[in-house]
């Protein structure tokens, strides 16, 4: 024991441990480690320990049977296996040694493996996906060693932001490989294979952009579609080259046609406010509405740009150019000279590139507030995808830049923000569809079915206001439009209807545009005072930076394909009046300034509202001496609406009801209580139809013009000559407004809006007289009053169409109390309280107009509601004022 002790203290002595012992090689950590390892030690708990290494260790070796047997657990018990000889066991080891190296592994691990080969029968899916990938591919088994191993959470983005771990390179080849996956197996929900019809029909207009559907992506690969809002550069990038891929898969010599794919995102789910953008959406991927006000030219920018070295004529390059800086070479490599350097014209790439403005849309910008507007950038295939005036929704890259302009003008650094497009679309093309569900639908056409369709729209047309039916009945005609014709692709013909409203002060006219701006889908509302030539039409003007000119679009672009009312049309200026000519006939407005000579689209309804020369309406005067208005702006309006401001005390009684009770009813702190009493004196307005709602006409609207475009198979043209033909006799005659073809064409118009309005496909007799009828009423409102009464004899016929018998012969009634009231002034100086009127007077005018039944006229509500009585006795009709 005394060699053990003398270890011991070895060990344990803090000077003698640090020293190695004479005539040993080992370091003292070595020697020290051993004396310790193999010595029983006093102070250990177990009292006597084994003695693993010295002078017994031969001991551990000896036979023990009963130990020297494996378990039985895990062995085959049933088979006896003898033991192999040596020569049989050095065979076996060959056998498995050529084996393997036909399989490709060397020693223990095969070369394509990064984890435990205990893992090799139970291969992860994604694994077995890239080999099933690679094999359809036919790529070969050498291709395979250098393949990065596949990331089965690819959320687990392991504390790195989204646009870190999307540029690493696993997580890149993983999105990468997923990307690929999705767009060659996604399908629809009838099992067609979407992209593969998409490529197709790419590939077949030549074009590079293929649009992928968010919510297919979210629904398919939520990572993915995770990950490209927090990082859409980086993540469209990769979409880019996996859709290159696929599609040089399918059509492998398209690249000769399209050198890149760019993926176009759709249908993003958040919409945000051009007002609402903010640094929190800095580079992230967001989808915002506007007008497009501005665009330039398309102009090349640089995409990979090459320099010569001017002294040794080597070319520099290729340097990648970015969107916010110049690339420059520093130095060339050949000559070592320090420039100057010029671009290599023929190897630099060049694409194109476009910024436009879009700004709020009208409708979206809270009152008193100036409309927000950015810039959006265009490359590729997206340049020219939209003009001034269009709707559009744009999906992009929210980026920012350094804007040298901005900082002299702030003094302190501050980025221009700038959107980066990647798909644009048009909202025009697709309005009706994206509003209207299939509730909406099956309401609109049992809507249609009703048979006093016609009625009830006329009636729902600005329903706070009182009277005045020919100007409802031309509003809901010039809401529904006819159909616009371009025969050949030569001679253009509107569809618009435009409506002029003229009349005394306080008579609703501005009211009715303000009604036609809201329940409108697209309407620009301007007064012709605050209103100049080019603000209705299009301006051009130095962009602030760029320096160059750049169109902006006026309010009769920007209404395209829409509304536009004008307010105070008296108001404007000649040279500012004459500026819509062409706009409201050819609907189309041509620029020629400062270089640009161009045309844009101008598709508009124009209604305009205007006060008479003096301010009233002169009955005694033509409407062209009371309005200053040129006969070109006149004969360019299909429908005048003339509106006079007549005393009529039971009239006037009436529409003061119904002012105080709209007023009564719709007051802030009315109760719902007092509505039912309310509704029924207000309701009564001067139709008996019952109107539409609001929300539901304004449906009706949108379907019918998007869904319903009558044909002229079945009209009566002869009908339509006749009536020109006298038209145009009596206009001659009275010197009123001129009657000229415009004005068949606007009947065309009205007949085609009627139809529509009914939801038709074809015009009918009925729909040719209604577009007569307002034709004439709108002709004879503009006549002098002395000719007006001979003129409605005249076209009688066509004036009774679709007129209940109640409201002519209370027409006829009204003028017998009106001769009676002026023959009484005459003789006895003053305006009796009671008017009678004999009731044989009032049969013979109803004879006259083929009516001989009265009895129903008499116990109508419109006889009673206008104060009259019938007296059987006396055989009188008494008017009680």
């Amino acid at each position: 024991m005394a060699d053990s002790s003398e270890s011991y203290h070895m060990a344990t002595s803090p000077t003698r441990g640090l020293t190695s012992s004479p005539g040993r090689d080992l370091p003292p950590f070595e020697d020290e480690s051993e004396g310790i390892l193999g010595e029983t030690l006093p102070d250990e708990e177990d009292g006597d320990g084994e003695e693993l290494i010295g002078d017994g260790m031969e001991r551990d070796y000896r036979v023990i049977p009963e130990l020297d047997r494996y378990e039985a657990e895990g062995l085959d018990e049933d088979e006896d296996l003898s033991e192999l000889s040596p020569g049989a066991r050095a065979s076996a080891e060959e056998a498995m040694r050529r084996r393997d190296r036909e399989q490709g592994v060397s020693g223990r691990m095969r070369m394509d493996l990064l984890y435990d080969s205990e893992d090799e029968d139970d291969e992860r899916p994604a694994r077995k996906r890239r080999l099933a990938e690679r094999a359809a591919e036919g790529a070969g088994e050498g291709e395979d060693e250098e393949m990065i191993e596949s990331i089965e959470n690819l959320e687990d983005m392991k504390g790195h932001t989204v646009r870190e771990w999307v540029s690493m390179a696993a997580p890149r080849l993983e999105i990468y490989h997923r990307f690929k996956n999705f767009l060659r197996t996604h399908v629809d929900e009838h099992g067609h294979n979407v992209f593969k019809e998409r490529i197709s029909d790419m590939c077949k207009e030549n074009k590079e952009s293929l649009l992928v559907n968010y919510e297919d992506l979210a629904s398919r690969e939520h990572v993915l579609a995770y990950f490209l809002p927090e990082a859409p550069t980086e993540m469209l990038k990769i979409f880019d080259e996996a859709a290159k891929e696929v599609v040089l898969a399918m059509y492998p010599k398209y690249e000769r046609i399209a050198h890149e794919i760019h993926v176009r995102i759709g249908n993003l789910p958040l919409v945000e406010e051009l007002r609402s953008l903010r640094q929190l959406h800095l580079n992230q991927l967001i989808r915002t509405s506007g007008v497009v006000t501005c665009c330039t030219g398309v102009l090349p920018q640089l995409g990979m740009v090459k320099y010569n070295c001017n002294k040794c004529n080597f070319v520099l390059g290729p340097f990648f150019q970015s969107q916010n800086q110049e690339v420059k070479p520093g130095s060339c490599p050949e000559c070592q000279s320090l420039g100057p350097f010029d671009i290599n014209m023929e190897q630099t790439v060049y694409q194109n590139y476009q910024r436009i403005t879009i700004q709020e849309s009208p409708g979206k910008v809270a009152a008193g507030r100036l409309p927000r507007s950015k810039d959006a950038i265009l490359l590729s295939d997206l340049v020219d995808s939209c003009r001034p005036g269009d709707e559009i929704e744009l999906t992009g890259i929210y980026h920012n830049n350094y804007d040298g302009s901005l900082n002299m003008a702030n003094g302190f650094p501050v980025f221009a923000t700038v959107i980066m497009a990647n798909h644009i679309a048009c909202k025009d093309a697709r309005l009706a569809a994206a509003e209207l569900t299939d509730e909406d639908v099956k309401a609109i056409v049992a809507l249609s079915k009703d048979e006093r369709i016609g009625e009830r729209i006329f009636a729902s047309i600005g329903p706070s206001i009182y009277g005045h039916e020919d100007i409802k009945r031309g509003l809901a005609l010039a809401l529904f439009g006819g159909e616009p014709k371009n025969p050949g692709g030569k001679h253009k013909v509107r569809g618009d209807i435009n409506v002029l409203l003229c009349g005394d002060p306080g008579t609703a006219k501005s009211q009715f545009l303000k009604y036609v701006e809201k329940v409108s889908s697209r309407a620009i509302f301007t007064t012709g005072q605050g209103a100049s030539a080019v603000g209705l039409t299009a301006y051009v003007q130095r962009h602030p930076v760029t320096r160059e000119w750049t169109l902006e679009a006026g309010a009769l672009v920007l209404a395209d394909r829409g509304v536009c009312l004008i307010d105070e049309f008296d108001k404007m200026n000649d040279q500012d009046r004459t500026s819509i000519h062409e706009a409201m006939e050819q609907q189309s407005i041509s620029i020629s300034k400062a270089g640009i000579v161009t045309s844009l689209q101008a598709r508009c309804t124009i209604i305009a509202a205007s006060n008479p020369i003096g301010g009233r309406y002169d009955p005694s005067l033509t409407f062209s001496e009371n309005v200053d208005l040129t006969e070109p702006i006149i004969s360019r309006f299909d429908v005048l609406c003339v509106v006079r401001d007549t005393v009529d005390p039971v009239q006037d009684e009436m529409l003061a009801r119904f002012v105080v009770g709209s007023h009564i009813k719709h007051h802030p702190s009315n109760k719902d209580g007092g509505m039912a009493s309310l509704e029924e004196m207000v309701l009564p307005n001067t139709s008996d139809v019952p109107p539409i709602p609001q929300e539901l006409l304004r449906k009706y609207l949108l379907y019918s013009k998007e869904r319903v475009h009558p044909k002229l198979n079945q009209m009566d043209q002869d009908k339509v000559a006749r009536i020109y033909s006298e038209l145009r006799k009596e206009s001659m005659a009275t010197g009123s407004i001129p009657i000229t073809v415009r004005h068949i064409e606007s009947m065309i118009r009205m007949a085609e809006a009627h139809a529509r309005m009914h939801l038709r496909d074809y015009v009918l007799e009925d729909d040719v007289n209604m577009a007569i009828r307002v034709m004439l009423e709108s002709f004879i409102d503009t006549q002098k009053f002395s000719i007006m009464r001979g003129m409605r004899k005249t076209f009688a016929r066509y004036l009774a169409f679709k007129r209940d018998n109640n409201e002519l012969l209370l027409f006829v009634l009204k003028q017998l109390v009106a001769e009676q009231v002026a023959y009484q002034r005459n003789r006895y100086g003053a305006q009796q309280d009671t008017i009678e009127i004999p009731e044989k007077d009032l049969l013979d005018k109803a004879r006259q107009i083929n009516i001989h039944n009265m009895s129903a006229f008499y116990d109508s509500e419109l006889f009673r509601g206008n104060k009259f009585s019938h007296d059987t006795k006396k055989k009188l009709i008494v008017q009680q004022f």
